[in-house]
């Protein structure tokens, strides 16, 4: 089997480079589109087997749109895997055959699958298999994603919500990063593996 081409940016090999669109409101307060890029900040993941863009990221809950505080907010700051009382809305590109480690975000994590088909795994071993649409709401858990496809990218939209300390059994479950965590750790500066493009 030929291995993968591993990612060297974002958007993945083989998956388009994703726009967004950002509305707002002129000096007549109209609505119109501010802004039409590609996000804030993109980088590689895991040695390239993935690749990330940063769409959104916020401080606050409620967020303040006033003069647009929160944009210049998210192109200032990369976040790390998510932002304190905020949000982060990251769009992650898998190259063929990639899988993360077991790892717990202590999040509200809701993803979406945009393309390919991604195999989540939780706990000690239960899976799903999740295609175009599908979406899963992860409350805390242990988990690992895959992209099923050892010939085909795969893409998924995240949007990760800070949440209070979650107890199960009276405990509090702790954050468990693994390898992973090298993708988030360096950020504020914009010199990381996050790095601002």
């Amino acid at each position: 089997m030929t291995p993968p081409v591993l990612a060297t940016g974002f958007p993945a090999p083989g998956l388009r480079n994703p726009n967004r669109y950002i509305t707002g409101h002129n000096s007549e307060g109209e609505a119109v589109f501010l802004q039409t890029d590609h996000g804030d900040h993109q980088g590689i993941m895991l040695d390239g087997l993935g690749a990330q863009s940063i769409f959104y990221s916020s401080n606050s809950n409620p967020n303040e749109l006033t003069d647009n505080a929160d944009l210049e907010f998210a192109a200032k700051n990369n976040p790390s895997l998510h932002m304190p009382n905020g949000c982060v809305v990251r769009m992650i590109d898998f190259v063929p055959g990639a899988a993360s480690n077991l790892h717990r975000a202590l999040t509200l994590g809701i993803g979406t699958v945009c393309e390919g088909e991604i195999e989540l795994t939780i706990g000690k071993g239960e899976t799903r298999i999740l295609r175009p649409g599908d979406v899963s709401i992860n409350r805390g858990a242990m988990h690992m994603w895959r992209n099923t496809s050892n010939e085909k990218p795969a893409r998924m939209l995240f949007v990760m919500l800070d949440v209070k300390p979650i107890i199960v059994n009276g405990k509090a479950l702790e954050f468990e990063m693994g390898e992973l965590m090298k993708a988030y750790a360096e950020y504020a500066d914009g010199e990381g593996p996050n790095k601002k493009t």
